[in-house]
C-alpha cells in the first residue's frame, strides 16, 4: 500500500470530524477534560496549603515567678501559636508523639535567675547568656519545626527587649528589617500552586488522553480500516492531533478563568504569550502521548507509560511542588530534560510577573524542540507501523 499519497485537506476534515465523535461520544473523555481539571484546581487552590496558619504547641511552666508567667502570657498571646499548658514534659511529649501539637517549650525553674544573670551582663555591657528555654520539636514535619522553633526565639527576642527597654536598660545593637514580598505580596500558597497545577492538568489531556488514541485503534480492529483506505501518513498524524490540541486549548483557557475569576488568583499576563506557551506545551505531551500510543498499540500499558514518563515527573520534578534549587545535582540535571519544568515556569511568570518575555524566550525554544521531537518521533515510528 502506498502510504505516500498526496495531501487531501477533505480527508484530513473528515479524519477530524470522526476523532471528534469519538471524543465526544466516549464519557471518559469528557470527564477528563471538562471536570477533572476544574476538580484538580479545587483541590490545589483550597484542599492543599504549603502555608503555616496557627501551630499548636504545648508550654511546660516549672517557674512560677512572675517574669515566667509574663512570657508565658507572650506565648500564649500570639496570633501564630495555639498554646496548650501542660504540666510536666511526659505529658507533653506523649501528645508531641500522638501529633496533637508540633512541639512544647519548657520554662525552666531557673529561668527568672538567668534572666536577671543576662541582665546584670546587659548592665556590665557584656553579651547576655543564651535564652533560658528549651524549646522540643516534632522533626518528622522540618517545615513545621523550623518555623515553632522561630515562633519560640521570635516570642523570646521580643519578650526580653521589651522587658529591657521598660527597664532602661541597654540593648545590643538591632537592626531594623523591613520586608517586602514582590510579586505575590500576599505570601500565599496558592497563588503559584494554582497556576503550576494547569501543568498537570495539561498534562492529562495531552499525554494521557492521546496515549490512548491510536491504542484504540489497533484494539478495536478499526486501523486496518484506516491503512486500507486513500490516506497519507500526515493526514493520520494530523487528525490525532488537530482535535485533541483545540480540546486542551478549551481546556487551558476554561483553567484561567476559573482560577481567575472563581479563585481570585491574580493574572497579569496577556494572551499572544499565554496561547504561544500553552500551544507549545500541549503540543509535546500530545506528542508524548501519541508516540507511546503508537509504540506499544495497547491501552492499559500506554496509559501506564504516559503515566510515569510524563504525569509523574510533571509533578515530582517541574518545580510545582518541590523546589528545584534544593534537589541533588543529578536529579536537577534530569529535570532539565522535562517539558513540564518550562511551562511551569512559564505559566508561574504570567500569573505572578506578566509578559516577562526575557524569562519567557528559553522555555519557548526549548518546548519547541520538544514538540518538533516527539511529533517527528511519532511520524517516523507510524511510518514504519504502516509501512
Amino acid at each position: 500500500m502506498n502510504i505516500c499519497s498526496s495531501f487531501s485537506l477533505r480527508r484530513l476534515r473528515a479524519l477530524c470530524r470522526k476523532e471528534t465523535l469519538q471524543i465526544v461520544r466516549d464519557p471518559t473523555s469528557i470527564l477528563i477534560a471538562f471536570i477533572l481539571p476544574v476538580v484538580m484546581l479545587f483541590i490545589f487552590g483550597y484542599g492543599i496549603n504549603l502555608d503555616t496558619g496557627v501551630t499548636r504547641i504545648g508550654l511546660i511552666c516549672e517557674d512560677t515567678s512572675a517574669d515566667a508567667r509574663q512570657f508565658a502570657a507572650s506565648l500564649t498571646g500570639s496570633p501564630y501559636l495555639d498554646v496548650t499548658d501542660y504540666a510536666s514534659p511526659a505529658l507533653a511529649g506523649e501528645a508531641l508523639t500522638r501529633s496533637r501539637i508540633r512541639g512544647f517549650v519548657v520554662i525552666p525553674s531557673d529561668f527568672s535567675a538567668k534572666i536577671r544573670r543576662a541582665e546584670s551582663a546587659l548592665t556590665a555591657g557584656e553579651p547576655p547568656e543564651p535564652a533560658p528555654l528549651l524549646v522540643i520539636t516534632d522533626g518528622t514535619e522540618p517545615n513545621t519545626a523550623n518555623f515553632v522553633q522561630a515562633y519560640a526565639r521570635g516570642a523570646w527576642q521580643n519578650w526580653f527587649a521589651q522587658r529591657a527597654a521598660a527597664r532602661g536598660q541597654p540593648m545590643p545593637p538591632a537592626i531594623s528589617i523591613e520586608s517586602t514580598f514582590w510579586y505575590n505580596p500576599s505570601a500565599e500558597s496558592r497563588n503559584y500552586l494554582i497556576p503550576g497545577s494547569i501543568t498537570l492538568i495539561m498534562t492529562v489531556i495531552g499525554a494521557l488522553l492521546t496515549a490512548l488514541v491510536v491504542a484504540r485503534e489497533w484494539e478495536r480492529g478499526t486501523m486496518e480500516s484506516l491503512l486500507s483506505s486513500p490516506v497519507s501518513r500526515l493526514e493520520i498524524l494530523l487528525s490525532k492531533i488537530i482535535p485533541y490540541y483545540l480540546l486542551g486549548m478549551i481546556v487551558l483557557l476554561l483553567c484561567i478563568a476559573v482560577a481567575h475569576f472563581v479563585m481570585g488568583v491574580q493574572f497579569r499576563g496577556s494572551l499572544p504569550p499565554l496561547l504561544a506557551c500553552g500551544s507549545l506545551f500541549l503540543l509535546s505531551v500530545l506528542g508524548m502521548g501519541l508516540l507511546f500510543s503508537t509504540a506499544t498499540r495497547n491501552q492499559f500499558n500506554a496509559a501506564q507509560i504516559a503515566l510515569i514518563a510524563a504525569f509523574l515527573p510533571a509533578m515530582m520534578l517541574s518545580g510545582f511542588l518541590f523546589e528545584i534549587s534544593s534537589m541533588p545535582a543529578p536529579i536537577r540535571a534530569v529535570t532539565c530534560a522535562i517539558p513540564a519544568r518550562y511551562f511551569v515556569t512559564s505559566i508561574q511568570t504570567l500569573f505572578q510577573v506578566g509578559d516577562s518575555w526575557r524569562t519567557l524566550l528559553y522555555p519557548l525554544l526549548f518546548l519547541t524542540g520538544t514538540a518538533a521531537l516527539f511529533i517527528g518521533l511519532t511520524a517516523k515510528l507510524t511510518r514504519k507501523r504502516l509501512e
